[in-house]
This record gives structure tokens, sequence and C-alpha cells, in this order.
């Protein structure tokens, strides 16, 4: 009896091995149709031909070389307890306490501004490193140094010893119009070099509360923690913008980015490579907006302006003869809407030149010759 089960089930071995081996290799031979047939389908033939109309590659492809990826370091020393440098608790101690030093690192993103080694980025990446490191888009990696800075609009410029690099090519930030569409660049939350796009929601934002001048391009590309310092650029590729801030409660992108607009970018990298620093004008007042119930209290019958709320004894506004309570309304002939655009226009002007402003005293135009100081660095 064993042995005729045993021959049963080496039969039915052999059988089962046979089929395997039928319905892999040969299908068409077994009496039935199999259970799920294949379906012909079609597909797109790619055409090289032309571009979609809808895709941005070229103007990526243009602008994310340029792009690069910035690392800082800087030194922390935990031992910060003051009896721990105590020489009579270090003699019962002894060295177990002895201070540690570790690496707190931070990333950002930065542009090539120039083949010789230049690069644009926000000064609050930079801020207080020990060392900054390069990411290019090639793979290679290379220390950096600081050119200069400006924490007032939040701009830096870097330096790395090499040549032949893959600049940007800048646009035109004063042509940008609402509802323009454009692109951010950057490497939000470290997680490489990434695209987003969007369309330029405002222009000329200020009192937005992050930098001391402001005039934002405000976007809805998705600009996250990473991204500052990264590009933001035309339908071409071409440079408009440095990816600065975003509004958001949580630390991610709640679709509210602000960019500085590269035309003043541009005139801040260059000040700071021909002279390490930036050099403003300055009258010596403090201002602020005029309101409709300030505009009531003077009997004016519009709120434009800024009111001049203080003057610095012995400034340049002081000397000029400017006073508290008068309202400056243009400078230079040029209408001056608010206290933002009047610190703006003052910090464009040249030190040592002489501008002529115009004021409302006792509901009264009058214009004013002053001499331009230098606005002094803030810390």
């Amino acid at each position: 009896m064993y042995r005729l089960w045993l021959i049963f089930a080496q039969a039915v071995t052999v059988l089962l091995a046979i089929f395997f081996v039928v319905s892999t290799l040969r299908p068409e031979l077994l009496p039935w149709k199999p259970r799920a047939e294949l379906i012909p389908i079609k597909e797109a033939v790619p055409d090289i031909s032309e571009l979609r109309h809808d895709s941005y590659f070229e103007a990526a492809s243009r602008a994310m070389p340029s792009v690069v990826n910035i690392f800082t370091t800087k030194a922390v020393n935990e031992r910060s307890h003051p009896l721990l440098n105590d020489p009579v608790f270090q003699r019962f101690f002894g060295d177990q306490f002895e201070s540690r030093t570790r690496r707190r690192s931070n990333l950002g993103s930065g542009v090539i501004v120039s083949s010789n080694g230049y690069i644009l980025t926000n000064h609050h990446v930079i801020e207080a490193a020990d060392e900054v490191e390069i990411a290019l888009s090639d793979g290679r990696k290379i220390k950096a140094v600081v050119a200069g800075s400006d924490p007032e609009t939040d701009l830096a410029v870097l330096k790395v010893d090499l040549t032949n690099l893959p600049a940007i090519t800048f646009g035109h930030s004063r042509e940008a119009k609402v509802g323009d569409v454009v692109l951010a660049v950057g490497n939000p939350f470290g997680v490489g070099q990434t695209v987003t796009m969007g369309i330029i929601g405002a222009l000329g934002r200020t009192k937005v509360g992050i930098n001391t001048f402001e005039e934002f391009i405000q976007t809805d590309a998705a600009i996250n923690p990473g991204n500052s310092g990264g590009a933001l650029t035309d339908t071409a590729g071409n440079l408009i913008g440095i990816n600065t801030a975003i509004y958001s409660r949580s630390g991610g992108s709640l679709g509210i980015g602000f960019a500085i607009p590269v035309h003043i970018a541009k005139e801040i990298m260059e000040q700071i490579i021909r002279s390490g620093g930036v050099t403003r004008g300055w009258l010596g007042v403090s201002m602020q907006d005029m309101t409709e119930e300030l505009a009531d209290s003077f009997k004016l019958s519009s709120a434009t302006g800024a009111l001049i709320a203080g003057v610095l004894k012995d400034g340049p506004a002081d000397r000029a003869g400017i006073k508290a309570g008068d309202i400056m309304i243009a400078i230079e002939g040029e209408p001056v809407l608010n206290s933002s655009e009047l610190l703006n226009r003052v910090a464009a002007l040249a030190p040592g030149a002489t501008a002529t402003v115009t004021i409302i005293r006792d509901k009264k135009e009058m214009e004013i010759q002053i001499k331009v100081g230098v606005r002094p660095k803030q810390v």
C-alpha cells in the first residue's frame, strides 16, 4: 500500500511540473483561456520637435544650474553655567564637566551672479556662521567666504574660488506685473534642488516687518525653509527676485512668500562687491504715516506723505530747518505716499549730495534744501 501511494505522489508531482512548464512557455496549448486577457492601449508618441506650451522645462533648465545649496555651521559651547568655570568647583570635580563644543548646522540657497564666483543670498542664511560651504548643482562642494552683507535688506554676497560658473541672467523686476507666472528655485527642507511655480500676487509690499527696507514681490509659488536666498525667475528663467521669507504660522508654505526685487538686490550687491558694505542717505528724522485723522487735525485734504515725528539735533534735517510736525510730501519733485516710501527714497540718495524736499508747514507748501548725510550702521 505504501509503495502504491509513493508511485501516486511521484506521478502527481511530475504532472504538476509538466503543467507548470506548459502554462509558462506555451499557454496556448492548454484547453482553456486565461482568466484575464491583455488589452491593447494607446500611448502618446513623444514629440521632440517642439516644447509643450504648458511646460516650464526650458526656464527651469536655465535657472537651476545657477542656484546653489548653502550649508553653514557654527560652533556652540555647551558649557554655559558659570559654576563650571569656577576653579574650586573644578578642583573637586575635575574635568568630568569639561565643556563640549558641537556644530550647529543651517541650510539655505544662493544664486550665482557672476562666472568668477560671486553668489547672492540672504543675510540671515549666513549670519554668525563660522563656516560656509557651497554645493553646486553638478555635485561639487567648496568653502565660501562672506564678501559682505547688509542686514537692513537681508542680502549677502559670498565668494568662492572657482571660475566658469553658470551665472544666472538678470531679468527686469521693475517690469513685473501682478498675475505673471514665476518659478521659485531652491533647496526646501534640505531635500535637494526643487522648482515650484506660482504667480505674482502683489508688488511693492512694505510694512511686512521683516527688513528695515522693504519693497517685496509677493508670490504664491511655494517657498519653504531652505529656499531662502534662492532664485525667483520669470518664465524665461531670468532672475527677478531673491526669495527671502514666508508668511507662516507653522513653518511651512501657506501660499504667501516674499522676494527682494532683483533691481534692489543688484544695487546692494554691487556696493558690497565694490566696498564691502552699503552706504545709504540719511536725513536724521523719525517719521510716521499720515492717517485720515492726522490729515483732519492738520486741515489737509488728503492723507499722503509722512509726518516728521522727531528731528535729530545737529542732523542733516535739523541743520536745514526741518521741524517736528512738518509733513514731507515729495523728494526731488517726486511725490512721497507714506513713511516706508520716504525711507527707501532717502536711502537711495547719495551722501554728501544736496536734495530738495517739499514739506507742508502751517498748511503751506515749501521747498527746503538738505545736504544728505550718511545713514549710521544699524546694530
